[in-house]
């Protein structure tokens, strides 16, 4: 059964940086486009960054654009997120998520009610300390 599982998250203090990984189980990260969602309570769930399965375009939210990498490591199955410069409105939940679509597709449907791909990671907390 395929499976992501986010790691990397915790408590940190605004200016930090981290790195979140996403491993992929059961699954090629080079066949499927990957996605980092964020979900904070009382907000709608958003698509910061993504990447396509061939590693070379990218997508990110407007609001992270220069503060956020996303990156992938085909040899580990993995996909990395480095966030920089750390906010505390970065807090949240980030999920993992993957789709057998291409990337465009993925940030389309990213705005659907609860999208979740075709595959969801059960995600890893992030929490800015100001």
């Amino acid at each position: 059964q395929a499976q992501l599982a986010e790691s990397g998250g915790g408590l940190v203090q605004a200016g930090d940086s981290l790195r979140l990984s996403c491993l992929a189980s059961g699954l090629s990260i080079d066949t499927v486009a990957v996605g980092w969602s964020r979900q904070t309570p009382g907000t709608e769930r958003e698509l910061v960054a993504g990447i396509e399965d061939s590693g070379i375009g990218t997508y990110y939210r407007q609001s992270v654009k220069g503060r956020f990498t996303i990156s992938k490591n085909s040899a580990e199955n993995a996909v990395y997120l480095h966030i920089n410069s750390l906010k505390p409105e970065d807090t949240g939940t980030y999920h993992c998520v993957a789709d057998q679509n291409p990337l465009y597709r993925l940030v389309q449907r990213a705005k659907e009610l609860d999208y979740r791909g075709d595959y969801w990671g059960q995600g890893t907390q992030v929490t800015v300390s100001s």
